[in-house]
C-alpha cells in the first residue's frame, strides 16, 4: 500500500493575509486521486464502505490504520471513470475533505486548517465559495469545513484507538492478493493485514464483550465481509488493461487474499 497523503501538492495554512481574496470553485471530478491505490478509512465509515471496497489494515510499529483498497498498481485508482468521476456510491471522507486538511503541531495539541493551493478551483476571481468576508473573517463555508475536519479528526483518534486494540489482541495476519493479467503476467498486492477469523473466535469472553461494548466487534466482521470485494477490484483492473492483451486469459485471475 502506498501514496496516501500525496493528493496534497501544496498544502498551505489558511489565513486572511494569504487567502483574503481567495475563493474555491467546486471541482467537477476526482482527478487529484488518480495516483493512489489506497486511502485511510475511519471506523465510523465501515458500514457503508464494506459494501463496495476491500477494507484492510496497515501496520507501522504499534500503529494500525484501516484503509480501503482502490487499485492493484501503486499509482492507479480503479474507482475513477475516464472522466475522473467516482465509480462507487460511497466516497471515503479522506477524499471528500480535499482540498482541505489539518496540519498538526509537533506536540499534537494544535491543528491548523490548510488548503491545497494546487487545487484547480482555487482562484481570486470570485468563482465559487469565498474563504473570507470583507472584514477578513472566515465565511460560513470555511466554518462548515472546520466542523467537518474537526469531526474527521475526532473519528481519526477513535480509529487509532480501535487499531491499537486490534493490535494488542493479536488479531491480524499479513495477507496478499494476486491477479493474473490476460497476458499471463502476475500482479501482487501486499503489505497489508486482515483479521484472522480463527484468532477472533479464540478470544476470551471478556475480550469479546469489550469489543462489543465499543461497537468494534461489528467492525471486525465488516472487515472480514469486505474481503469479498477484492473480486471487484480484479475485474476493474482487468478492464483497465490495454486491448492488445488476450481477453481469454482473464479467467486466470486470482483475486482472493491469501495468507502471506
Amino acid at each position: 500500500m502506498s501514496k496516501q497523503l500525496l493528493i496534497y501538492e501544496s498544502a498551505m495554512p489558511v489565513s486572511a493575509s494569504r487567502h483574503g481574496k481567495v475563493s474555491l470553485e467546486a471541482s467537477p471530478g476526482y482527478g487529484f486521486s488518480a495516483g493512489i491505490n489506497a486511502v485511510p478509512l475511519m471506523a465510523v465509515e465501515f458500514p457503508r464502505a464494506a459494501a463496495e471496497y476491500a477494507i484492510v489494515f496497515t501496520v507501522t510499529g504499534e500503529e494500525v490504520m484501516p484503509v480501503v483498497v482502490l487499485g492493484v498498481r501503486n499509482d492507479q485508482n480503479l474507482y475513477l471513470t475516464p472522466d475522473a468521476q467516482w465509480q462507487a456510491r460511497y466516497v471515503p471522507a479522506f477524499i471528500r475533505r480535499y482540498p482541505f486538511v489539518f496540519s498538526r503541531s509537533d506536540d499534537g495539541k494544535t491543528h491548523t486548517l490548510c488548503i491545497d493551493e494546487a487545487h484547480p478551483g482555487v482562484n481570486r476571481e470570485g468563482r465559487g465559495e469565498a474563504l473570507f468576508d470583507a472584514a477578513g473573517k472566515p465565511t460560513a463555508f470555511v466554518e462548515r469545513v472546520l466542523k467537518f475536519l474537526q469531526e474527521y479528526q475526532s473519528q481519526f483518534e477513535r480509529t487509532r484507538r480501535f487499531g491499537r486494540r486490534v493490535h494488542e489482541l493479536g488479531l491480524l495476519e499479513q495477507m496478499q492478493a494476486q491477479v493474473t493479467t490476460p497476458s499471463g503476467e502476475k500482479r501482487s498486492l501486499n503489505g497489508f493485514f486482515g483479521v484472522n477469523r480463527a484468532k477472533l473466535r479464540e478470544l476470551s469472553g471478556e475480550a469479546l464483550a469489550g469489543l462489543a461494548r465499543n461497537d468494534e466487534l461489528e467492525l471486525l466482521y465488516l472487515q472480514l465481509q469486505s474481503m469479498s470485494n477484492f473480486a471487484g477490484i480484479k475485474d476493474r483492473f482487468i478492464s483497465s488493461l490495454t486491448d492488445d492483451e488476450t481477453p481469454a486469459a482473464a479467467e486466470a485471475a486470482q483475486p482472493d487474499p491469501l495468507p502471506a
